[in-house]
């Protein structure tokens, strides 16, 4: 999906942004001066772009075991089949040439302001989602804290069916303020902070609420991204341009003139989203196979986090050397998958992790519904 990428602050990268080294010029006084990142600044860079993508994937692999057990909407899990990984990619392709045909006939400024007003919503209940287990933590015990229920209906008597059943209380209502300030930092200042802030959020949420059904799937979906991110970086200029026009908080960033301008640092190194939860997803997968086999090694989770912090150092590796925009799935997803291969083909145990299989919450519930009946 997304890659890293190294850029000026006008244009901050979409979901389908190349991993780049490229030290864009900024115009001073009409004249174009390139920025040259020092090798501190770079590493202070690359170093936290790999620390914040991790941050997400494991603490949303943690809270991908429990999250399925929750009876609020909010929090139950998105189950991925193979044929929505399968059409995912095409889906995908689609969405992207279709913001590119966008930004070549539209004015880029009424689009993205459009983005940004979408993109505050979601980013504000997605932060707010995210601090709640904290809160919960930090509550003060001697405060009520009172529950609310936000209940949609269709229809009447028997009929009746829920459309939205949300049940919070007043720690969810603080959570929800904290996050609206960081929304509107966001929409007025565009700051690379409040960016990252809604960014990690993103991906936590993502990885936590995503579940693949099995590694099968897991395989086709990240093997269809794996064509689709190569494709659309190698094949065409669709995705950089795309990146260069999109303004959303769907990447996180990190200046390399930090240690020189401080926090009105301008000159990005940035990682798309899409490859901080698409490897995420497979990740969590894995933990919640190691939790099946009632083991406490979470041997195939380490395997798969140790394989995503080579797959993304590789990455970075390669586009410097190469001196050329990076598709980071190219890289993700053979460490991904075949690090926890090789592990599963030594310990024997190859053909229990790909049987087994994850049933989403509807289904269990029916099953659960069929056995009380019984």
């Amino acid at each position: 999906m997304a890659d890293i990428e190294q850029g000026s602050s006008a244009a901050l990268p979409t979901e389908g942004t190349p991993l780049q080294d490229a030290n864009d010029t900024d115009t001073l006084n009409g004249t174009a001066a390139k920025f040259v990142a020092t090798a501190e600044g770079t590493a202070l860079a690359y170093g936290s772009l790999v620390l914040m993508a991790l941050l997400p994937i494991f603490f949303g692999a943690l809270r991908s075991v429990s999250s399925s057990k929750s009876k609020n909407s909010s929090d139950m899990p998105e189950t991925i089949t193979s044929r929505d990984a399968a059409r995912f990619p095409i889906i995908a392709s689609c969405t992207l040439f279709g913001l590119y045909l966008f930004f070549k006939i539209f004015s880029q400024e009424y689009i993205n302001l459009l983005l940004s007003m979408y993109f505050f919503v979601l980013g504000i209940l997605a932060l707010s989602h995210t601090m709640s287990p904290f809160m919960n933590r930090v509550f003060p015990a001697n405060l009520p804290n009172k529950q609310y229920q936000l209940l949609f209906t269709q229809g009447t008597g028997e009929s009746k069916e829920e459309i939205v059943n949300y049940e919070f209380d007043t720690k969810d209502l603080i959570c929800l303020g904290i996050s609206s300030v960081v929304g509107v930092w966001y929409v007025l200042k565009k700051h690379w902070v409040a960016n990252n802030l809604f960014g990690l959020a993103f991906a936590l949420n993502g990885v936590e609420l995503l579940h693949l059904n099995n590694v099968s799937t897991g395989c086709i979906l990240l093997g269809g991204l794996f064509v689709y991110d190569v494709f659309w970086v190698f094949g065409t200029n669709v995705m950089v341009t795309v990146a260069k026009s999109f303004e959303a908080p769907i990447k996180l960033v990190f200046p390399q003139d930090l240690l020189e301008r401080g926090l009105d640092a301008s000159n990005f190194a940035m990682l798309g989203l899409g490859d901080v939860v698409i490897p995420g997803i497979f990740i969590a997968l894995l933990l919640r196979f190691d939790v099946s086999l009632k083991k406490n090694s979470r041997t195939y989770f380490y395997t798969s986090f140790f394989a995503y912090i080579f797959g993304l150092g590789f990455t970075i590796f390669i586009m410097h050397t190469f001196k050329h925009a990076q598709p980071a799935l190219l890289y993700l997803v053979p460490a991904c998958i075949g690090f926890p291969v090789v592990v599963a083909l030594v310990k024997g145990e190859l053909t229990e992790m790909f049987r087994y299989e994850e049933s989403s919450p509807e289904l269990e519930a029916e099953k659960t519904e069929s056995d009380k009946d019984k």
